[in-house]
C-alpha cells in the first residue's frame, strides 16, 4: 500500500522541480540584442542561428514534425557545446513553457 503513495510522492516533486528549472531564463546563454539568421533546410527543417557580436551563441532546429532542440556555446570560445565522451553536439529541449 505503500507504494502508490510513495510513487506519487516522486512524481509530484518531479513534477515540482521541472517547474523550478523553467523559471530561469529560456536560454541559459546570454542572446539579448542577438542578430538572428533564418533558414530552411532540404527535408524543411528551420534553423535558426543567434549571433552576438559575430559570435555564433545558440542555434535553435525547429523539425518538420517534433519539438524545437537547441544547440548553445555555454562557454563563449566560438564553438557549440560537445559530450566529451564521444565528441557529439549536446542538444537540449524546452521541456515546460508558460
Amino acid at each position: 500500500m505503500r507504494t502508490p503513495i510513495l510513487t506519487a510522492a516522486t512524481l509530484a516533486s518531479l513534477l515540482l522541480a521541472g517547474c523550478a528549472t523553467t523559471a530561469t531564463a529560456d536560454a541559459p546563454v546570454d542572446v539579448s540584442g542577438a542578430e538572428v539568421a533564418s533558414r530552411v533546410l532540404e527535408n524543411g527543417d528551420r534553423v535558426d542561428e543567434y549571433r552576438v557580436a559575430g559570435q555564433l551563441r545558440m542555434v535553435r532546429i525547429t523539425p518538420v514534425r517534433g519539438p524545437a532542440y537547441y544547440l548553445y556555446d555555454r562557454d563563449g570560445d566560438g564553438t557549440l557545446d560537445r559530450d566529451d565522451a564521444e565528441d557529439l553536439p549536446q542538444v537540449y529541449w524546452k521541456l515546460f513553457s508558460w
